[in-house]
């Protein structure tokens, strides 16, 4: 007899088997707690995406229209307005590109969104979703110059025409997001206003991912929440992560919201240049435990040659990094599945072009 069944021939004699098995079918009923799903991802570099002579681009957000090309929303500024990269808060536009499939080429189409200047100045940082039938594009402006007053815009359409109108939930001019005026929230003591979208509904709620510099925080992120796609949004009062992110890109794939940012503090001895896969099951907070890394520096991808030849804009030049760090994912969607990511990096091996964005394909590991 094993030692299992003797246990069992035990109970039974002393009148306690049913006991036993009634407590065994209790455990069994008892609710299961979802954790969050662990999946990790390879990137596989395809090329340059966006690539404009005589201007800096940068964040590259991707959409698919209703002509089933891959449509682009591009932050660009010229090189020429100013001698370092600070045109991306002083000079910057937001471009629309197409291409026939998710790698390109892509074609400049027009400018979806003006710099025009005062308060409504600098346009940068732009993140396109489709949800509930309307293209969604949200992005980033200042106040003259002041990256303090950085605030969230939001805009909706159609169709991607770039007749952009306000979120009915937002101010006249498209705000959707100031820096909280509630003494008790996450960020009402912010340096830099609020900045960096990036949206996803989940769960019936429509969920405003951004960024504050903080305090003894430094930069960290937070959601701003509400019941309809276009508004109000309510900021979450308590951060969703600790410090050490830059750069957030929210996306869902079944009960897990996950975020796919810079390493922007080093964490689990990772590249400044390189990425993180953070991970939520709720969507409120995202663990460090469960943080992974994730994409690396552009040189680890196309060796460090050509990059070590070229000019670098960013980081600025007593910084002594060729390694091709990579800024703004942002990420295709396709059958519910992240397929690509665009990506920005401050260093051009083209003459007389700035800055680029570049497109890599992603796939779930096995």
């Amino acid at each position: 007899m094993t030692k299992n069944s003797e246990q069992l021939h035990s109970l039974h004699h002393h009148g306690l088997f049913h006991l036993a098995k009634s407590l065994i079918i209790s455990l069994i009923a008892l609710p299961t707690f979802c954790t969050a799903e662990i999946t990790d991802f390879d990137f596989e570099y395809i090329g340059p995406a966006v690539q404009t002579e005589g201007m800096h681009v940068w964040g590259s957000s991707p959409v698919i229209g209703a002509d089933e090309k891959v449509h682009l929303y591009v932050a660009r500024w010229p090189i020429a307005t100013q001698k370092d990269f600070n045109g991306w808060y002083k000079d910057c536009e937001i471009a629309h590109y197409v291409g026939d499939t998710p790698e390109g080429p892509f074609e400049f189409v027009r400018v979806a969104v003006h710099d025009q200047d005062g308060t409504f100045n600098s346009p940068h940082n732009p993140t396109i979703q489709k949800i509930d039938g309307k293209y969604v594009l949200c992005f980033i402006v200042n106040e003259n110059d002041k990256l303090k007053t950085q605030r969230i815009i939001m805009m909706v359409a159609d169709d991607l025409n770039d007749e952009w109108r306000p979120a009915a939930g937002a101010e006249e001019d498209g705000t959707i997001l100031r820096k909280s005026s509630e003494p008790s929230d996450w960020n009402f003591e912010a340096k830099l206003g609020v900045s960096n979208p990036s949206l996803i509904k989940y769960k019936g709620k429509y969920m405003l991912y951004i960024k504050s510099v903080i305090p003894n925080g430094g930069y960290s992120y937070g959601v701003a929440v509400s019941d309809k796609l276009e508004g109000p949004y309510k900021n979450h009062p308590k951060k969703v992560t600790d410090g050490g992110i830059e750069d957030a890109y929210a996306f869902t794939m079944g009960e897990t919201v996950y975020l796919l940012s810079r390493n922007f503090g080093h964490l689990l001895g990772g590249s400044h240049g390189g990425g993180l896969l953070w991970r939520s099951k709720n969507g409120l907070w995202f663990p460090k435990k469960d943080v992974k890394l994730s994409f690396k520096p552009l040189a680890e991808y196309t060796g460090a040659e050509d990059l070590k030849n070229g000019t670098k804009y960013r980081p600025p030049a007593k910084v002594n990094d060729y390694s091709g760090r990579l800024e703004r994912p942002q990420i295709l969607m396709m059958d519910g599945q992240p397929a690509y990511v665009y990506m920005a990096t401050g260093i051009s091996t083209r003459e007389g072009y700035g800055s680029c964005s570049h497109v890599f394909r992603m796939t779930k590991k096995d």
